[in-house]
């Protein structure tokens, strides 16, 4: 009797061209219920996917994840914007592995790639959420200058700024990505960048003060002339 042929098993991937990554992609963000999780995890993947693809590179492999790593640093990102997208990257080896497009071993190595540790310690008194809430609802702006200072509460409570930061800001820096309000490259302590987004109510705030006093560029929170 001639003997059958055996099918030859297809072996997974070293390298992973833009459609496998595409659809490793779109089995992570189908993998998250959170809307606001799948937009931060989309556009960090596709940061991901850019800078992978800029130039030819071996093997999709712990090596490249450590390259990426060091070129997050080198931008001046914070340790948490760092920590995200590798986290985005594991998740895409994740499932590429699990689609048999990459090999377990190298998306093994790949979720050993460690993060940037984050220093420092909270110093002072911090507000609890129902503390900042109340805060918040205590005041009931009628002039520009509390309409200003209304916005600047509600900008350092809801985006979490410093208060360098509070004053640098610009109506050029609020830019809407996907839908929805962000603080687009926000230079911040020890020259890290990032990118913060904004609430609703945040937002809503500062165009009734911006509105008030007619404001369309330059700093956001200035001095005015009377209440």
């Amino acid at each position: 009797m001639p003997k059958s042929k055996s099918r030859r098993k297809k072996q997974p991937k070293r390298v992973l061209a833009l459609p496998d990554l595409e659809q490793a992609k779109t089995a992570v963000l189908n993998s998250l219920t959170s809307a606001s999780g799948q937009r931060t995890y989309e556009h960090a993947i596709r940061e991901f996917v850019a800078w992978y693809c800029s130039e030819p590179r071996l093997a999709f492999n712990r090596t490249v994840v450590l390259r990426y790593r060091i070129h997050l640093e080198q931008r001046h990102y914070a340790p948490a914007t760092i920590n995200l997208r590798l986290a985005a990257v594991r998740r895409i080896a994740y499932e590429a592995a699990d689609a048999g497009l990459l090999s377990p071993e190298l998306a093994a190595g790949i979720r050993r790639v460690k993060g940037v540790r984050r220093l420092g310690v909270r110093l002072g008194n911090w507000l609890t959420p129902e503390q900042g809430r109340r805060l918040l609802e205590r005041s009931m702006p009628s002039t520009p200058r509390a309409l200003r200072d209304h916005a600047m509460v509600a900008m350092l409570i809801g985006c979490g700024l410093r208060r360098a930061e509070l004053l640098a800001l610009t109506l050029e820096s609020a830019q809407q990505r996907e839908e929805h309000w962000v603080i687009a490259d926000l230079v911040g302590k020890g020259g890290h960048v990032r990118t913060v987004p904004i609430p609703g109510w945040v937002k809503d705030a500062v165009d009734a003060w911006t509105g008030a006093v007619h404001m369309t560029h330059g700093p956001v929170f200035r001095a005015i002339n009377k209440a």
